[in-house]
């Protein structure tokens, strides 16, 4: 079942385009990941789908309304968090995350509250004012999180996180995935996206370029090989999809591009394979190959 659609969204902003024809599909119980450089129209979208900003045309349902006109309607199923939290400084952290929950106008889950504060080594009794940025973030993930969504729209939730901390974030989407919920997942950490996401939507200059699964989109870069033969490996660079040759003797290094690795492999193994080292493409390499060929302005959209 789909949970959230966009369709051909665009929002302009004078003469400035910064959103052109988005379309993202996020069904129940899945994990979306949405990447891009800053600039490339990720705030201005997630902006949208909370309510915040009208598109200019197109369309967003989640849970079957419509994203702008029946925002208070959807916000009592959605959990949000920011990349940089901003919190009541006179307020202790346990009474914004108290604010937060009941804001939704259900009985708050006290006892789910408590494992969350426990669960990410928070302490509730202090004032916001004396929070480091990871503290703060930690009151939005808890308060997020206690709050039994159906659907969660983190924007670079884990800023200010250490690692142990991140660990401890992944564990949650895990468990709101198993819940049943949907996660739409904005992050600049990459191995993050690829860990959780069961689809990735890449966006550039306000258009989404590549979408799919990691195994879909792998096909777009090239796998690193290690291979040591008995024989010296020749005529790698006659071999179209092949890059990045490096030989030292009997041991080759080089790249080659997915839809050519079966013929590659096919002449490798003629000379006798002794060692073989295989390391398929993160989602790094695809994004680096979509930004470095033409770079990107920067800035935000």
């Amino acid at each position: 079942m789909t949970i959230m659609k966009v369709s051909n969204l665009r929002k302009d902003f004078g003469a400035f385009t910064a959103l052109d024809g988005v379309d993202i599909e996020v069904k129940q119980g899945e994990v979306y990941g949405f990447i891009g450089p800053n600039g490339a129209g990720k705030s201005t979208t997630i902006r949208i789908l909370l309510g915040l900003l009208q598109a200019t045309s197109g369309e967003v349902k989640i849970f079957g309304k419509n994203a702008w006109t029946d925002a208070v309607a959807i916000h009592k199923r959605l959990a949000y968090v920011p990349g940089d939290v901003n919190l009541w400084p006179n307020l202790t952290g346990g009474e914004v995350i108290d604010i937060f929950l009941r804001m939704r106008g259900k009985t708050i889950d006290r006892e789910k509250r408590d494992a969350l504060i426990k669960k990410f080594d928070f302490d509730p009794t202090k004032k916001c004012r004396t929070y480091s940025k990871g503290n703060r973030q930690k009151v939005a993930l808890i308060a997020a999180f206690a709050a039994d969504a159906d659907l969660y729209i983190l924007d670079e939730p884990t800023s200010g996180l250490d690692p142990l901390m991140e660990r401890v974030f992944q564990s949650c989407v895990e468990e709101a995935k198993q819940a049943g919920a949907s996660i739409f997942l904005s992050s600049h950490i990459l191995s993050e996206v690829e860990q959780l996401c069961d689809r990735v939507g890449i966006i550039r200059q306000g258009k989404i370029i590549e979408t799919g699964t990691l195994a879909e989109l792998r096909y777009l870069t090239s796998t690193q090989l290690m291979v040591e033969t008995k024989q010296l490996l020749t005529n790698l660079a006659t071999y179209p999809g092949i890059h990045d040759i490096d030989q030292e003797g009997n041991v080759s290094r080089f790249k080659v591009d997915s839809d050519q690795l079966d013929a590659v492999m096919q002449h490798v193994s003629s000379f006798g394979i002794t060692k073989l080292e295989s390391m398929p493409p993160t989602l790094e390499d695809l994004f680096i190959r979509h930004y470095e060929k033409t770079g990107d302005d920067g800035g935000e959209r």
